[in-house]
Parts: structure tokens; sequence; C-alpha cells
């Protein structure tokens, strides 16, 4: 993509985004990602009414006066977006890719992250860990971001989410707010023990990005499909009730897992369609984490 070009869609995403996190998510997005606790501030004279438990007795015997430590909410989060950049991400059969979807996703996310003076980094991945922003914080980080979600150019093609999650749980040694934003195509046995690890250490979110047609295949006749992923072109037969079934009974199967793994490692997740209003998703999501707290 040419310069004026990425700088034209960068900002066109920018407008958009920061405007969703601004106006409807800040709220919500600061409700449903708690800080790590209560940190200590400072240390101040004793008043009446002061829980006695607080009270610093080192500084007190300095004194002879007690003294009392002040705590106040440790707001501040790391958050990491592992990104799905594998060739399926390229599948879409209405107004927007996936990728599309997934872009402005991210980006909402990050502006979501840095007007709550959060860091926010980013882990982009196929079958391989394809690049590592650190987390940090401010504007120029995030157009960075944005820059890299809309020209990034993956040396693989294929999916690996389980590699993905065990970098995050090696490279980020501080509890961080993890989002894994992908289509879930991968049928990597291990994912679960993966995600598990992770949500010990982590707070984990998975956001399944997926398409209407990977769900129900048309009867509109012979069709020249190919794997984005391998390369792979295989002729289907769509008028066929039979090859139909097997299509939507391989989609049922595969959401059942997802639904089991996600459950069983207690990951609160989303599914987003490409035709449907991602937002509604997002804000159900966040909604749903406030009232389990």
């Amino acid at each position: 993509m040419e310069t004026t070009d990425l700088f034209k869609k960068v900002r066109q995403i920018e407008i958009k985004t920061r405007g969703l996190s601004r106006n409807i998510f800040a709220g919500e997005y600061h409700s449903a990602f708690k800080g790590r606790g209560m940190a200590f501030s400072e240390v101040r004279e004793y008043q009446f009414g002061d829980d006695i438990r607080n009270i610093d007795w080192n500084v007190t015997a300095r004194y002879s006066h007690p003294y009392v430590k002040i705590f106040e909410e440790e707001r501040e989060l790391t958050v990491m977006l592992l990104i799905d950049v594998s060739g399926s991400r390229e599948f879409g059969t209405f107004e927007k890719f996936k990728k599309n979807i997934i872009t402005e996703i991210s980006a909402i996310l990050s502006f979501s992250a840095i007007q709550n003076n959060d860091k926010i980094g980013v882990i982009f991945f196929s079958n391989s860990v394809e690049k590592f922003i650190p987390p940090k914080k401010g504007k120029s980080h995030i157009l960075r971001i944005i820059r890299e979600l809309i020209d990034f150019r993956p040396k693989d093609r294929g999916t690996d989410i389980t590699g993905a999650i065990r970098y995050l749980t090696n490279a980020i040694k501080k509890r961080c707010t993890a989002f894994i934003i992908s289509d879930f195509m991968d049928n990597n046995n291990e994912m679960s023990l993966a995600l598990s690890i992770a949500n010990n250490k982590h707070d984990v979110v998975a956001l399944r990005i997926y398409d209407e047609r990977e769900k129900e295949l048309p009867a509109i006749g012979m069709l020249k499909l190919k794997d984005a992923e391998t390369g792979q072109y295989v002729w289907v037969d769509s008028d066929s009730s039979k090859i139909r079934k097997i299509y939507s009974d391989w989609w049922l199967k595969h959401s059942a897992q997802l639904d089991t793994i996600f459950k069983k490692c207690r990951i609160d997740y989303a599914e987003i369609k490409t035709n449907e209003d991602y937002v509604k998703s997002l804000m159900a999501l966040f909604k749903k984490r406030v009232l389990k707290q």
C-alpha cells in the first residue's frame, strides 16, 4: 500500500474507532476490566475513624504519634492483543472481510485502553509469532498499531493459536488482560491446556470473528474453493444436500468444541459475524463481565 493511501486509511480507522471508544465503550471498558487492586499511596497522621489495621507501626514509633498507610485503586492495566493474521482472515462474503472487522475491533480496544491510561501491546500470529509490539502508552503508539493492522504482511498463512498463547505467557511477566482476536480456525488439541495456563496468570478474553458463509454452504452448483492457508483448490458440488450437511456439521462440531474449551478454561468470549454490528456483541460481553464481578 502506498504511503499516502496508508495514512488516509489510518486516519479513517482512527476517526471511526476513537469515536466509538470514547462515546460508547469508555464506561463499559473501565467497569469490565479492573486494575490489579489497591496500591500503597502515602502515609499520613492518624485521624478519627481510620482503620487501625492500616497503622504504620514503623513510622508511628519514629514520630511517637500514630500514622496510617493510605491505599488507592491501582487502575493501570496492561492490555495485550493477540491478532490472527493467517490466510483465513481474508475471507468475507458480505460488506467486509474478517480482517477488516479484526482491524476495527483492535483499534477500538487500543483507544479504549489509552483513554484509561492503560498500556497496550500486540502479538501478530499465523502458524508462528510474526511480530511482537511491547506494551506502551500514547497516541503515537496506537497509530503505529493501526498502521501495522492495515499494512502488515505475514510470512506464513497457517494458524497456531496455541503457540501465540504460549508466547504471551512467556513474554508478559506481570498480569495483563489479553484479547485473542481470531476466527479460531485451528484444530490444535493443545489449545485448551495453553489457554488454561494463560488464564491462570492473565485475564484472557476470546473474540471469534466469522462469516455467515462459513456456517452453511449455499446451493449454487459446482464451486471451486481455495484453502486460504494452504493454497489448495477443491471442487465442491454445493447442490448436493449431503455435501452441505457435511459442511454445516463440521461447523457445528467445531463451534461446540470451542464453546467447551472456553467454558472449561473460564474464558469470557464473544462471537462476531462480519455482517453484524460488532458494537452490540462487545457491549454484551462487557456487561456480562460486570455482572460476574
